[in-house]
């Protein structure tokens, strides 16, 4: 569980998309640490998507429960949940709505019945927040994959939600765009008190976060901040994951496997 407040929390759950089909979480229990980065990571198939759906009530658990603080997610409290926690997918090309960035931002007020005067004030604000108050009359096909990205958070931050859920959000976009992003987490993380969520199977990224829940095939394999978690560098590598390129690098060339970021690397070097 996370080392403070938990803002959601999986109790004992298990889900299966079909009668037939096997087991895609068994059993799984971990916490979201509130005001934190926390990147849940996986191979394909382990069931880090699966992790999202049942978030934000795509999908319900076939057993055991998850928590948004002390409320129990269910169908009859979808229209309240969805208040506080916003997701964004992974591919940007999927998410605009609106013909413009700022009518896109705009849409999900919209739905919640906020006021066109209001609109005036949230909708800038939140595209300020994300650096793209500059391109508020653009069209979709004028942005690239990371502004595109951008104006999706832009959206989640104008409805004032506490989580954002970024569902591979960063697996389409080039290093440059990538790099971009995750900078804008790190910067919303701290000044909009807002709790993250990255569902990732990429592990440099994932060094970025505050805390890791690491998945294998359906069932927690471990969790802890990143530099516990990599220090079992051996093990992430037995389930299928890449062990990121820091990591790889000092191992070969000082023989260690503690954690290291690249910037660490560097400096070690």
């Amino acid at each position: 569980m996370g080392t403070q407040e938990d803002i959601i929390t999986f109790n004992h759950v298990t889900f299966k998309y079909n009668s037939d089909e096997p087991l895609a979480l068994n059993d799984v229990s971990f916490g979201i640490p509130k005001g934190q980065w926390t990147s849940i990571v996986g191979h394909n198939g382990s069931g880090k998507s699966t992790i999202a759906k049942l978030m934000v009530g795509i999908e319900k658990p076939i057993d055991g429960s998850i928590k948004f603080y002390d409320q129990i997610i269910n169908q009859q409290n979808l229209d309240n949940l969805r208040q506080h926690i916003g997701i964004v997918f992974q591919n940007p090309e999927n998410q605009f709505v609106g013909s413009t960035v700022e009518f896109d931002v705009a849409f999900g007020l919209e739905n919640n019945s906020v006021s066109y005067d209001d609109m005036q004030t949230i909708v800038p604000k939140a595209l300020e927040d994300v650096e793209m108050l500059d391109r508020a009359d653009y069209e979709p096909q004028a942005l690239s994959g990371g502004q595109k990205q951008r104006v999706a958070i832009a959206g989640v931050l104008a409805l004032d939600t506490d989580v954002i859920i970024l569902d591979e959000a960063t697996s389409m976009l080039d290093p440059a765009g990538r790099s971009e992003l995750i900078s804008l987490i790190h910067r919303l993380k701290e000044e909009k008190d807002v709790t993250i969520i990255s569902i990732t199977h990429d592990l440099t990224e994932a060094t970025e976060a505050d805390y890791l829940v690491v998945l294998n095939k359906g069932q927690v394999y471990q969790t802890g901040m990143p530099q516990d978690v990599f220090n079992d560098g051996d093990g992430l590598t037995e389930i299928g994951l890449d062990l990121p390129f820091s990591i790889r690098m000092e191992r070969a060339l000082l023989g260690n496997s503690h954690f290291i970021t690249y910037e660490g690397l560097v400096k070690k070097l």
